[in-house]
């Protein structure tokens, strides 16, 4: 044991650590060699395989193959090396990477060894994606074409455990819906700059030979690379048009096409591509309108090119995305070979909280189609209900299966990262059976539609912050949240503790403390306050503002929320768990609250999570000589801190607005406006904070919302003020005081105690029972379908045995669908509230979920 144990511990001739590795031969492959190469860096060791049993001594490290669950993995201590159990190589790369990982926490391969013992890992998600996109030739072509960058960002994916890389062409525009056509087109109609698609002349005019052959090169560097480090490479091809009309003037202009010809030449290109490119594992398509295909016949245009995919002999994942998908795509798609999934928006075009929306807003309901309509026909109308959700795609007699995808409006800059939400992401990307998700980096859209330019990638100006074509390094700590939170749920803090305590040294407890409750805001704020479901027209980290009183001017807001465009008319992403804050006003003065979540409790949670990440925030930005990442991330915290202390004043204005105006109270009216003055200021903070660090123009598209900064919002904050402040000078006195104090509160306890059942049977009532506690004197069920289409259905329970008792009818449980439900709670002295409710991080399901078992 103690020559072993020496020799563990680099007592050489040469003084050079040596490990002796042996790999059992149903574990070699790619990605392990790419896992050991990483253990040999980060250890310095020479590290020695043998394949298969060997005679010699007792190796250091074994590498066994044993069923751990999917892409799973246990340690377990050998005499003085290590066992590792893997259920194939992916999971042994996972393992090998949690030891070097360990390493760089304890300094010693022996202590690693002790420390591991008996941690076991596995996944129930099997598509954990990363996506990045291709928006700019200006701004994007550097990385592109640079094996330095690839080879350092793929190893650090690998390294979060995400399962795929997406790279994602053509996805900045939205062919129908920009309103200027597009410009940049650069890899937006991807194949003719990738290919010579023989017996065809189509080219992108400006690309030289040269640079398409390099564009190719590069496409299977990509493939290749990825797929040694054991992902799969996902390509995304997300626009179909060659022209996008609307008088655009493309830079590379595409010739050689007619709308005759289009399709046929997509299914040869395609063949093409997966002939030169083999290690492509799938395709993501964007099947509706805005991807360049009517979507009247849209199936015309797509059979004879999943034809040419089937052809191929390669088995595929086809991933659709899920806005506008019908029964003819469905159809097209069901080809020998190919596995079709459908890609659906997690919340919208945005970053929400990790449980899945209870109900889509009423403006996404399904609507006649009007005549003369036919591009968008199945998207803006019949199957509107699919824009920003899971539709009703989740049935168990689904023809394709689904992810889902975390779409960037939210946060596209600053620093993120919460173990609990991307824990909770974990845990609920797999709902009603959905495969997992893709999420969208950060930085995404970066210089789309033209906005690029070159040099501008980098959004820091202070040349100390600048980071180059290694960007994506500041936001090392997002991606390993992510991916291994994705991967396993209950993942201990030991699996980023080493690189947070190697980038910000003693401070790296404080980092993560307070980035957690930091970045818990705004996608808080994106599900309360529905202004647009859009990227491209709600960015509520650089937020345009939406004005609380109604007679300032709304802006573009008004295009895509209720009239007229203010604060308390706009409708949360989920308007069956959260209030709209009229509504709320509403009954708040009828004496009615129904349970949902109110505008007050939303302000005070963000306010909960200012308060947690404060001191923090504090100390980071008190730290002398910090380095270039630290004061990267202080400041991020800074501005994340001050957004927070803005949405809470914004909700708590708006709340104390829309009951002035139904109660005439001017005291509400009076607080209102000190809430808004508040907010206000802690807006013109953040410009002065962010003034010489970032881009005063961050450019993610030409759109409002989509370029500018903090201070050049900063005048419609202020118009606000002031026409709060010209009613407030205006308003009658007569009512003063007498409501100001009348906004009841929400117990801190619902009251009762549920067990949901394993599951139910179809065409059968499904009994529900719920133990309640002194006070409760009502309770309502409320259910549905796992499906957005269709509305909740509500019932009274009847006290039973020392609580209450309802059933869901079996007519209604005779479905392919999965039922969610939840219970409002109803007690003495007026008081409603919701069970089961949210967890203090806002990071779990607020309903339950029951599945009938599959025949």
């Amino acid at each position: 044991m103690s020559s072993d144990l020496h020799y563990l511990e680099g007592v050489m001739d040469d003084n050079m650590l040596a490990v002796r590795v042996q790999v059992d031969p149903e574990l070699q492959g790619p990605a392990v060699d790419w896992a050991l190469d990483l253990l040999r860096s980060r250890s310095g060791a020479d590290v020695r395989v043998e394949v298969g049993e060997s005679e010699a001594d007792e190796p250091s490290l074994v590498l066994q193959q044993n069923d751990q669950g999917t892409q799973g993995y246990s340690y377990a201590r050998a005499g003085a090396g290590l066992q590792i159990r893997a259920t194939d190589v992916v999971g042994a790369s996972y393992a090998l990477v949690g030891l070097a990982d360990e390493l760089e926490i304890v300094g010693e391969l022996s202590r690693a060894f002790e420390s591991l013992d008996g941690v076991v890992s596995s996944t129930t998600m099997p598509v954990r994606g990363i996506m990045r996109s291709f928006s700019s030739v200006d701004e994007d072509h550097p990385w592109f074409t640079s094996t330095d960058f690839w080879t350092e960002y793929l190893d650090w994916i690998a390294q979060a455990r995400f399962s795929r890389f997406h790279l994602a062409l053509g996805m900045q525009y939205n062919y129908g819906a920009d309103r200027h056509g597009a410009t940049d087109n650069y890899l937006c109609f991807a194949y003719p700059f990738l290919l010579d698609v023989p017996g065809w002349d189509v080219v992108a005019e400006g690309v030289s030979a040269e640079e398409r052959e390099t564009n190719l090169r590069m496409l299977q560097f990509i493939g290749k690379e990825t797929k040694r480090r054991g992902m799969d490479f996902q390509l995304g091809l997300w626009n179909h048009a060659y022209d996008y009309g609307r008088n655009s003037v493309h830079r590379f202009p595409i010739t050689g096409l007619t709308p005759e010809t289009h399709a046929d030449y997509c299914a040869a290109a395609i063949s093409e591509l997966l002939r030169v490119c083999p290690e492509i594992d799938g395709f993501s398509f964007r099947v509706h309108y805005e991807g360049g295909i009517p979507d009247e016949g849209h199936e015309k245009f797509w059979d004879p090119v999943f034809e040419a995919l089937s052809r191929s002999g390669k088995p595929l994942q086809v991933d659709m995305h899920a806005k506008g998908v019908d029964d003819a795509l469905l159809d097209a798609v069901n080809k020998p070979g190919l596995h079709p999934v459908l890609g659906a928006k997690y919340w919208a075009e945005h970053q929400g909280l990790p449980y899945h929306q209870a109900a889509i807003r009423r403006r996404e309901e399904a609507k006649p189609v009007p005549p003369g309509r036919e591009l968008t026909s199945i998207t803006e109308f019949a199957r509107r209900f699919t824009r920003y959700g899971y539709a009703d795609f989740l049935g168990s007699d689904r023809r394709a299966d689904l992810i889902f995808r975390v779409w960037p409006g939210t946060q596209k800059l600053l620093l993120w990262g919460d173990p609990e939400h991307a824990a909770g992401y974990g845990r609920l990307s797999t709902f009603g059976g959905a495969l997992g998700v893709d999420i969208c980096e950060p930085l995404f859209f970066k210089g789309r539609k033209g906005s690029g330019a070159p040099g501008r990638r980098d959004p820091y100006i202070d040349p100390e912050l600048k980071l180059g074509l290694q960007d994506w390094t500041k936001y090392a700590y997002t991606y390993r949240i992510w991916g291994r939170k994705l991967y396993n749920p209950d993942a201990p803090r030991r699996e980023w503790e080493g690189y947070l305590h190697q980038t910000y040294g003693e401070h790296g407890d404080t980092v993560e403390r307070t980035l957690a409750p930091l970045s818990r805001i705004l996608p808080l704020v994106t599900v309360v306050h529905g202004v647009g479901g859009s990227n491209n027209g709600n960015w509520p980290e650089v937020y345009t503002n939406l004005p609380v009183t109604e007679g300032a001017y709304a802006g573009h807001h008004g295009t895509d929320t209720e009239a007229p465009p203010m604060w308390g008319t706009v409708s949360p992403f989920d308007p069956q768990t959260f209030y709209i804050i009229n509504e709320w006003a509403d009954d708040v003065i009828a004496g009615r609250l129904d349970g949902r979540y109110t505008p007050l409790e939303v302000a005070d949670w963000i306010q909960r999570f200012v308060d947690e990440a404060a001191d923090g925030v504090a100390k980071l930005s008190a730290v002398e000589q910090p380095s270039a990442q630290l004061r990267r991330t202080a400041i991020d915290a800074e501005v994340l801190l001050r957004l927070g202390k803005f949405f809470a004043a914004k909700f708590r204005s708006a709340a104390d607005y829309a009951l002035w105006q139904r109660s005439g109270d001017r005291d509400l009216l009076a607080r209102a406006y000190d809430q808004l003055r508040f907010a206000c200021d802690v807006w013109t903070e953040i410009g002065d904070l962010v003034e010489g660090v970032y881009q005063a123009n961050l450019r993610f598209g030409p759109e409002r919302s989509e370029h500018g900064g903090w201070s050049d919002r900063r005048p419609g904050v202020e118009a606000d003020v002031d026409a709060m402040w010209a009613e407030l000078r205006n308003a009658s006195n007569d009512a003063a005081g007498t409501f100001s104090a009348a906004v009841p509160s929400r117990p801190a306890q619902a009251g009762l105690g549920h067990t949901p059942p394993s599951d139910f049977t179809r065409a059968q009532p499904v009994p529900l029972e719920v133990s309640a506690g002194e006070g409760v004197v009502g309770v309502v069920l409320s259910y549905r379908h796992v499906n957005q289409a269709e509305d909740w259905q509500s019932v009274q329970m009847q006290r039973a045995d020392g609580g209450f008792r309802a059933e869901i009818p079996g007519d209604y449980s005779d479905s392919s669908y999965s039922l969610m439900y939840s219970f409002t709670v109803e007690q003495e002295g007026g008081a409603v509230t919701r069970h089961p409710g949210f967890d203090e991080a806002l990071a779990n399901q607020p309903y339950y979920v029951i599945t009938a078992p599959v025949d």
